[in-house]
């Protein structure tokens, strides 16, 4: 090769490596590797934070990473936050992570062991951790944790209103009230978190959880506040396969009722993904932007598991709707 043609294959390596290099810069989605599924995002400070399921099979799925980013694109992993070595009511599954925080605190809210049936006195143990579980609060005086343990027990063991006691979601009201929704099974529940997060504040017939399900419901709520305005969302279909997809309601208060509106986020065919839901929201501090943080499965995908985390932009009508939204590799734009 003479000094001609090796410049010449110089000069195109390196313009192959400036293309590459712009093409990964220009695509976010997914935002970071691994699978990764049921995203909570949240905004801590000047950092913004994305807690995920470890998506993998039920006896793999045993602890939580968490991810932190001051502008959306470049993300840390702080990894193993919470695992079976500080909950040791958990054996099984663990999953949907919820956090909040709350007078110096971080609390984690989580589902674990994926409870099929209730009766706390059938426990066993060595033989049936099914009869087990539910729903479990962590707690950090750090974001990154290590989470430890709140109650040694779940917050939530039963069924109420035929709702598996998993999904959980904590909204704090403009008025300081905490608020849990929770439920699958297309049973979604409402409770008002006591003051040390150890139980509930009955409600006015003196039950611990009000029943909510809006038309469709099947799992993941999620809710939060603009312009006056509850927003309830929620998941539709299967999560194991394309039908998955996020549909809202609207309300003048948190307790509902909620009428479903449509669907907002879904696969269609020649879509970049498929099975997209179980998703949060982030506001960008001291804007109107909103940010969908949802997962999907890349295109191909035979396995139910191999899910990824993703960030779009969510838009709104002039009447306060929802736009449709587009998924993309792009994703969200650097701050």
């Amino acid at each position: 090769m003479n000094i001609r043609s090796l410049f010449l294959v110089i000069c195109s390596m390196f313009s192959a490596c400036i293309f590459a290099q712009g093409s990964n810069e220009a695509h976010h989605n997914p935002i970071f590797d691994g699978w990764y599924a049921d995203p909570e995002g949240a905004v801590f400070g000047d950092t913004y934070w994305v807690y995920p399921t470890f998506s993998d099979d039920y006896d793999k799925q045993l602890h939580f990473d968490a991810f932190s980013s001051k502008d959306l694109v470049h993300w840390q992993k702080h990894p193993r936050i919470l695992d079976t070595t500080n909950v040791k009511w958990l054996r099984q599954a663990l999953w949907a992570p919820s956090i909040i925080k709350k007078e110096g605190k971080y609390y984690l809210f989580f589902s674990a062991n994926d409870i099929q049936r209730t009766g706390r006195d059938l426990y066993d143990p060595e033989n049936d951790i099914n009869h087990f579980g539910g729903i479990g609060v962590a707690v950090a005086d750090n974001p990154a944790g290590p989470f430890s343990d709140y109650l040694g027990k779940p917050l939530i063991s039963d069924f109420h209103n035929d709702a598996q006691p998993i999904d959980q979601f904590v909204f704090k009201d403009s008025d300081g009230t905490y608020y849990l929704f929770y439920g699958g099974w297309s049973h979604c529940n409402l409770g008002k978190l006591n003051h040390d997060f150890t139980g509930f504040l009955p409600w006015e017939d003196g039950s611990l959880f009000k029943e909510i399900t809006p038309q469709g419901y099947v799992e993941g709520p999620f809710m939060f506040l603009r312009k006056g305005i509850y927003y309830f969302m929620w998941s539709e279909g299967n999560w194991t396969d394309g039908s998955y997809k996020v549909a809202y309601a609207m309300a003048d208060k948190p307790t509902g009722p909620y009428k479903r509106i449509g669907t907002i986020l879904e696969s269609k065919k020649g879509d970049i993904a498929t099975g997209a839901g179980h998703h949060s929201v982030i506001n960008k501090p001291g804007t109107d932007e909103w940010i969908i943080v949802y997962h999907r499965r890349p295109i191909p995908n035979l396995d139910r598991d191999h899910r990824v985390t993703c960030m779009d932009k969510m838009e709104f009508n002039d009447d306060g709707t929802i736009k449709p939204v587009k998924m993309t590799f792009e994703g969200v734009a650097v701050n």
